[in-house]
């Protein structure tokens, strides 16, 4: 069965750090990649991070590069974003989603940002709060 399961939100202050995690199942990482997606409040869903766990490529949105890291704990077949210097504004829904690798490969080919279409399964997310 494919699934993407996520954990690790919460309320945390601004300026702490908070560590997503999303297992999956049912995917190949040889043929997906795992990307992070978010959405505010009253805002659309936008990709934050996405990383290709076979061969390290990685990509991060312009809102949280320098704060958050992306990688892979390959023997559980989890994804991992841990989250630096958080800001209110990073409070959202946090989901990650399964993308075919050669999708992936185009789009940082063409210097594209990470946009939600394409997705194979999205997990159910995981709420993240920041506090002023």
């Amino acid at each position: 069965e494919r699934q993407l399961v996520e954990s690790g939100g919460g309320l945390v202050h601004t300026g702490g750090s908070l560590r997503l995690s999303c297992v999956v199942s049912g995917f190949s990482f040889d043929t997906h990649v795992i990307g992070w997606f978010r959405q505010p409040p009253g805002k659309d869903r936008e990709g934050v991070s996405c990383i290709s766990v076979s061969d390290g490529l990685t990509y991060y949105s312009d809102s949280v590069k320098g704060r958050f890291s992306i990688s892979s704990d390959n023997a559980n077949n989890t994804v991992l974003l841990q989250m630096n210097r958080l800001k209110p504004e990073d409070t959202a829904v946090y989901t990650c989603a399964a993308l075919p690798r050669q999708l992936y490969l185009n789009l940082l080919s063409r210097g594209r940002r990470l946009g939600t279409a394409g997705m194979d399964a999205w997990g159910r997310g995981t709420q993240v709060t920041v506090s002023s």
